[in-house]
């Protein structure tokens, strides 16, 4: 048997990371995650946020434990809001660190930038398997960015759609999102408008991938029946959906400890318009059958997804596996003899 001291740590890139898994694959671990979630088979805190005044933007630390797969793992995201306008850098930097839970040995470090990707759609797919109803037939996405592109490719695992919609607020974005998607799908054609209205007006599930700071999907655009996933309010003060849309949905969220803080919750929370109690439970709840999840067709239903690290350790083992049979990345020795 191998001694632990001469085991390698492999090394994986963006590119190395792309296409491990399929994303019926990403969606079946995130399903995981929350299933472990829901039947407490995990240790996680809360994501940790560091603030700096002098550099826009912030660090987040993601620790977390998962019996089943057993893995443990963290993440540390950096985001800068200034890199793409004066560093020629992305916005957002991810490391993923997967460790040996017996002996904390580093198994690998990989970049989490395509990863986070693929397991925050697969969030959204996931919510939409549960929670939407069963004859969904269009989908509405907003926000046309690598996230949304991630969406897209989860949630064509779970329905068969006939429409697809796509927002941004630029045409331009529109443009480039069109041309590096559409030809991955022959089923459907991606609609693209800069008119938010249009774009969910009559969709089943819609996904929300914007960093926004104050409600941009109103209230009245919303149709009986909807199902929203609400994916990108991940820190304080961020906020996509009228709140009024809240007082009517049934709620679901990822963690509640993280998202009375961090999630779509956060705001309407603070200003009184919800209370906690308005919450109907945690989606790994609803997998695990603890609580039912959409109770008719008539209902709306709101996931509030703030991304949890279990995402991560639930997912990175099958990464891993795979880089190993695939051959790709480096191996470094770590620990010296």
């Amino acid at each position: 048997m191998e001694s632990w001291r001469n085991r390698k740590t492999l090394i994986l890139s963006r590119t190395d990371m792309m296409g491990l898994l399929t994303p019926a694959e990403y969606n079946s671990c995130v399903e995981q995650a929350y299933r472990m979630h829901g039947a407490g088979r995990y240790y996680m805190d809360p994501k940790g946020h560091i603030v700096l005044d002098q550099y826009p933007g912030e660090w987040e630390a993601m620790p977390s434990y998962i019996e089943e797969p057993e893995a443990a793992a963290c993440k540390w995201v950096s985001i800068r809001e200034r890199n793409r306008d004066q560093f020629d850098l992305p916005t957002v930097f991810s490391i993923l660190i997967y460790t040996h839970p017996e002996t904390g040995f580093p198994l690998a470090i990989c970049d989490g930038s395509y990863h986070t990707v693929m397991r925050t759609g697969a969030a959204g797919a996931v919510s939409a398997k549960f929670l939407a109803r069963k004859n969904s037939k269009c989908l509405a996405i907003v926000g046309a960015g690598h996230m949304a592109a991630g969406a897209l490719a989860t949630c064509n695992e779970v329905f068969k759609w006939q429409d697809v919609r796509v927002w941004s607020r630029t045409q331009k974005t529109l443009d480039a999102f069109v041309r590096e998607e559409q030809p991955k799908y022959e089923t459907f054609s991606i609609r693209a408008s800069t008119d938010l209205k249009r774009v969910i007006e009559g969709a089943d599930v819609v996904v929300t991938v914007t960093p926004a700071r104050g409600a941009i999907v109103m209230q009245e655009w919303i149709a009986p029946g909807t199902h929203i996933a609400a994916i990108g309010a991940d820190k304080g003060g961020d906020q996509e959906l009228d709140p009024r849309i809240l007082q009517q949905a049934r709620i679901f969220v990822d963690d509640i400890r993280q998202c009375r803080t961090d999630g779509e919750i956060n705001v309407p929370l603070q200003q009184g318009i919800i209370k906690e109690d308005d919450i109907t439970g945690e989606i790994g709840e609803v997998i695990t059958e603890k609580k039912p999840g959409r109770t008719s067709d008539k209902e709306i239903t709101v996931f509030d997804s703030t991304g949890i690290a279990l995402q991560d350790s639930a997912t990175v083992p099958l990464e891993y596996e795979r880089a190993k049979a695939a051959g790709v990345g480096i191996e470094k020795k770590m620990i010296s003899t």
